[in-house]
């Protein structure tokens, strides 16, 4: 299985949280919906996390290539 990207990971994750606050699924669902959801907020924050460090790594670009006023 491939890992879903951010986007289906976040809609996924909200679903879950849903249904666990609404206690819409029985102990045992509610428990591997528990760990699903573990799943995907690692796949979330793992993304944002490498995200921020490309942006952090483009705006250094940005800075260094400025001309020296």
């Amino acid at each position: 299985m491939t890992e879903p990207t951010f986007e289906q990971a976040q809609r996924e994750l909200e679903q879950i949280v849903e249904r666990l606050e609404h206690g819409q699924a029985p102990l045992d669902e509610a428990l591997a919906l528990w760990e699903r959801g573990e799943e995907l907020y690692r796949v979330c924050a793992g993304r944002l996390d490498a995200a921020q460090a490309k942006i952090e790594e483009l705006a250094k670009r940005v800075e260094a290539s400025r001309p020296a006023e």
